[in-house]
């Protein structure tokens, strides 16, 4: 009766698998477009992002050019400790920490500010205008960027001259290190402000205008049509743009940072990426460089999972995933 009632049982199942099986391939069938759109996404995702990932076990080699990855000695973490117990790493470590959070306080509300400020400008030409003014910095390249601040901040430009006239000497902006993270974040923000706000000006282009129409009428100002219409609306996106922010918080880009280096700055400058560069690039120390890298990555992924835990806790279960 047992066996009878268990074959039973997996008859069942295997049917269910079979039909649930046939439903998704009639829906991959009847949606073929969508997964065609999608494929070369996916392919280019998984050249550049998958397959360099073999590169990783250079972290935990000690890596020769003769022998070559696969043949290189196995040394574990060697490279890992050497790094934690460098005399350079609590400099390293903080000098990162702190431009990434400093950046994400100042620089994570204005993209937002600057869309709800948008969102209330009515007349079409002037909003294109002001959108035009705001993405243009998006566009113009790092080294341009960095070379515009050379030239505004050295000691003989056009900001140094009202410094000169008012105080009677100029300031080392670009060599002295307390105005590296400054002009670093500050630099960031107006380059990058304008277009990160097109996801939040998206999102509040679907607002339903009547919603502000019986706002207006029951007597609500401004600022509360903003709290209770505009900041709920976009409170999805908010969310997720934040835990990729923090999850990406260690993740600063070495361009900008070892562009602006100068021999002067180097106790704020230097960070974990343009070390990295140092070390594994120049230097040629690839093993060392990749598990510096790598530990880098590990604690992104940390903070990622912690970000989205987090999230869905205090948002109702709404989190990346």
């Amino acid at each position: 009766m047992n066996g009878l009632l268990q074959a039973r049982q997996e008859s069942k199942f295997n049917n269910t698998k079979a039909i649930t099986y046939k439903s998704k391939m009639s829906y991959i069938k009847n949606h073929y477009p969508l997964y065609l759109l999608i494929m070369p996404a996916v392919i280019l995702t998984i050249i550049f992002k998958y397959i360099p990932m073999y590169g990783i076990i250079l972290a935990f080699k000690d890596y020769s050019y003769t022998k070559g990855i696969l043949g290189s000695k196995w040394i574990g973490f060697k490279y890992f400790e050497q790094f934690l117990t460098s005399p350079n790493f609590g400099a390293i470590f903080m000098n990162t920490l702190k431009l990434s959070v400093y950046g994400l306080i100042l620089g994570f509300p204005v993209p937002i500010i600057l869309a709800i400020m948008l969102n209330q400008v009515r007349r079409a030409k002037i909003k294109k205008t002001i959108q035009l003014i705001l993405y243009a910095p998006n566009f113009i390249s790092v080294v341009v960027v960095v070379g515009m601040l050379f030239l505004l901040l050295s000691p003989t430009g056009p900001i140094n001259k009202i410094v000169t006239l008012l105080t009677g000497h100029p300031i080392l902006f670009m060599s002295d290190p307390r105005y590296f993270r400054s002009i670093y974040i500050l630099s960031g923000i107006w380059q990058g402000a304008g277009w990160s706000s097109i996801i939040y000006a998206a999102a509040l282009a679907g607002v339903d205008t009547e919603l502000y129409d019986a706002a207006r009428i029951d007597g609500a100002t401004l600022l509360q049509r903003i709290w209770y219409i505009d900041l709920p609306t976009i409170k999805p996106v908010i969310v997720i743009t934040l835990i990729l922010a923090v999850g990406g918080i260690m993740g600063i880009g070495f361009e900008k940072a070892y562009l602006m280096q100068t021999g002067m700055n180097l106790s704020t400058s230097e960070i974990i990426p343009t070390y990295v560069y140092k070390v594994g690039l120049q230097a040629g120390n690839y093993s060392f460089g990749t598990a510096v890298g790598l530990f880098n990555s590990a604690i992104n992924l940390i903070l990622l999972i912690l970000a989205n835990s987090i999230a869905k806790r205090f948002n109702e279960g709404y989190g990346l995933y």
